[in-house]
């Protein structure tokens, strides 16, 4: 929730969508040039006595735009694909093999986290309404499909298997 908050104050949103498309914009860094003596200045380029004023270096820069409206769907899986990658690439994923990344990567979408929501709402003891009701499920046939599993373990046999355990 600190992350959000941090977010929501940089970005400036008070209202509206709370994931929204940043425009980038990445300058290069500008050596300083000196100014031309007038004599310089040949009879075939055009006259023009700016070219005699020196100018500063200019560093770096990168400049942020974040837009009005929300992220579009098919942007948040590429979003979390580079993601992933990135913290593969710097060994935050060292269990991982390269063939276990490709894998992964394939089968991350955005609707993984709205699965993955509806599971943490399941375990953490939310009934099936509330569930629907959170993540806008018309039918319950999905939410009790992606939670089939957890239903298994949180059940009564599964409450028997940890006391045996």
């Amino acid at each position: 929730m600190r992350a959000i908050a941090a977010w929501l104050e940089a970005a400036g949103i008070g209202e509206g969508a709370v994931f929204r498309r940043v425009n980038v914009r990445r300058y290069k860094a500008k050596a300083a040039v000196r100014g031309r003596s007038i004599d310089s200045i040949s009879g075939r380029e055009s006259w023009d006595l700016r070219k005699t004023l020196s100018k500063s270096a200019v560093p770096a820069r990168v400049e942020y735009d974040v837009g009005e409206g929300a992220l579009h769907p098919a942007s948040v899986g590429p979003i979390y694909r580079s993601m992933i990658q990135r913290a593969f690439d710097c060994g935050a994923l060292a269990d991982l093999t390269a063939d276990d990344l490709v894998r992964l990567l394939k089968g991350i979408s955005a609707h993984s986290t709205r699965v993955g929501l509806n599971q943490d709402l399941f375990t953490s003891g939310e009934d099936l309404a509330g569930i629907m009701d959170a993540l806008r499920w018309k039918s319950p046939r999905m939410p009790l499909a992606y939670n089939r599993n957890l239903a298994a373990e949180q059940g009564a046999a599964g409450r028997l298997m940890v006391k045996l355990g």
